[in-house]
């Protein structure tokens, strides 16, 4: 086997595949993408309903824990990442979502030299095929497809009904000039099946003779000389081996994983690497730092008719058969739904500059992540806080890729997470009281008894968890924490990039994937600028 490319991209999650993808559409240069996972192109990533298979469970998925959670009663929290080629956008709710301008001009306030919302939007449009949406904002002809929901769900239009008898905004677009109200989300679907980041970016693309991809390869760290990135060495086919990068190495291995193989190649705090007798590389102190999450907390009722539900019932099971026929026949139905169907963004305080709030409303009874089952028919009403304080940390227990990680997102560790969580808990709870949502309800399951604020508090603290979108723990910056610069070059360290949600200085106002293919999408450039500037030089 080849061991010598110009580039190497560790990890081949959604950054991962836009990199691989892009970088060989240059014949001139070699790329070896290495990923621990398998291929990512199965039924049980195309069809979007099969999510619910692999996020309860290992199918896919990582399936890690966190340490136990202080603000949340010691519970160890559950935290879902994706696994194989596509990494959780093989398993997340396909939601298609940006964040709010104003988080990206706020990372440019802080010294993040190109990345205000004008200078990131022409990624965002290049990245995106939109199959309903044509205005300044979207885009038509770029790889990742997304469209409006094909499940024909008449719960829908009682959601909408809610939101207009609560005075809120109707929006069909949140990625547009507005982004408070509620609605039915844009989904990375492609004719009604999951258009991973894989199938759009990677897939097409696999018999390019200077792509090699290497799945089921584990990275165990990256090789340094003289404080210059030189490769990696994994595993693979049973056997350890480096791999020689000419140019770069391109570390894409998510908000968990990244900093875990930055410290077992001897970059992080060095006290931190000494514990574990690793030898310092290059004392970087915000490795593994500023790791934050949004904390979620999910309302659940069971209901008195099945039509737009899941769950498991006689009339039920003949109404799946026949959902699973008409997706077979037209990609259309229940078969295709991201479950999180609509939803939207609030302000727990209308004095607020923009929303810090988002609804996710599902069709079916979710609890704690799909792992503890209800037979029952039902819907769920996520309400998440956009922009916690809380700060936790990623950490080693040893010094091997397989020693388990020490997970902590300090969940609700500012009181003030709390306090705006309790206000989160209300305006959900009043929107789900309105009349066309709640004349569906049979029992309110998790928070009938839940009736003053401290009633609120306490269930907070009992079942809010992750919803799925960890970052910042290679943040991006210019201050004494950072670990990589506005350029996502690692400091200290030549030819040597972090390249996906770790570089967040703060987690943006959304769900994470469509901005995690934004930056990879701009790194793709700042690596071709530099490389032009070299040899003019």
């Amino acid at each position: 086997m080849q061991n010598e490319f110009d580039y190497i991209v560790i990890g081949g999650g959604s950054a991962g595949c836009v990199l691989a993808g892009r970088l060989t559409e240059d014949p001139n240069i070699s790329v070896c993408l290495i990923e621990a996972g398998g291929d990512g192109n199965n039924w049980t990533v195309n069809v979007p309903a099969a999510t619910v298979i692999s996020l309860p469970t290992k199918i896919n998925n990582w399936a890690f824990e966190t340490v136990p959670q202080a603000g949340l009663n010691g519970r160890k929290g559950y935290q879902p990442r994706g696994k194989g080629l596509g990494g959780s956008s093989n398993i997340n709710a396909m939601i298609y979502i940006r964040g709010n301008q104003a988080d990206y001009d706020h990372w440019a306030s802080l010294g993040n030299t190109g990345w205000s919302y004008q200078e990131v939007l022409p990624y965002f449009i290049k990245s995106e095929n939109n199959a309903s949406l044509q205005n300044k904002y979207h885009g038509n002809t770029g790889p990742l497809s997304v469209s409006n929901l094909r499940t024909d769900n008449p719960l829908h239009q009682r959601y909408i009904a809610a939101a207009q008898a609560e005075g809120y905004n109707v929006l069909d677009d949140f990625n547009g000039a507005e982004q408070e109200g509620l609605g039915v989300y844009q989904v990375t679907h492609v004719n009604g099946e999951r258009c991973s980041v894989s199938r759009g970016y990677l897939q097409p693309h696999l018999n390019r003779p200077n792509l090699t991809v290497l799945s089921h390869a584990v990275t165990h760290k990256i090789l340094i000389e003289n404080k210059i990135a030189i490769g990696a060495e994994i595993h693979h086919t049973g056997q350890i081996k480096q791999i020689k990068a000419t140019k770069e190495v391109l570390l894409c291995a998510g908000a968990i994983q990244s900093p875990q193989i930055l410290m077992l190649s001897g970059i992080g705090p060095e006290q931190e690497l000494k514990k574990h007798g690793i030898d310092c590389v290059h004392s970087l102190s915000g490795v593994g730092q500023n790791f934050h999450d949004h904390p979620d907390f999910i309302f659940g009722y069971t209901v008195k008719e099945i039509q737009g539900t899941f769950g498991i019932s006689m009339s039920g099971s003949l109404d799946m058969f026949k959902q699973i026929q008409r997706y077979r026949r037209e990609r259309k139905g229940m078969i295709t739904s991201n479950f999180a169907e609509c939803g939207g963004f609030l302000k727990s305080d209308p004095s607020l500059s923009i929303p810090n709030l988002q609804l996710h409303f599902v069709v079916a009874l979710v609890d704690d992540h799909a792992r503890k089952f209800h037979a029952s028919h039902g819907v769920s009403y996520h309400v998440c806080l956009l922009n916690p304080r809380s700060r936790g940390s990623i950490q080693l227990s040893g010094p091997k890729i397989s020693d388990p990680l020490k997970i902590d997102p300090n969940f609700l560790a500012d009181e003030q997470d709390l306090e705006d969580l309790v206000q989160g808990f209300k305006l959900t709870q009043k929107l789900m009281q309105s009349p066309a949502l709640s004349e569906i309800y049979k029992q309110d399951l998790f928070t009938a008894d839940v009736k003053s604020d401290d009633d609120i508090r306490a269930i907070l603290r009992q079942r809010v968890d992750t919803v799925y979108h960890p970052v910042g723990s290679c943040k991006m910056g210019v201050d004494d924490m950072a670990v990589v610069n506005p350029q996502l070059q690692v400091y200290g360290i030549q030819n040597l990039r972090v390249v996906d949600a770790s570089i967040m200085p703060n987690v943006i106002n959304g769900n994470t994937n469509a901005p995690v293919v934004m930056i990879a999408e701009k790194a793709v450039d700042l690596i071709r600028q530099y490389y032009l500037q070299q040899q003019v030089a």
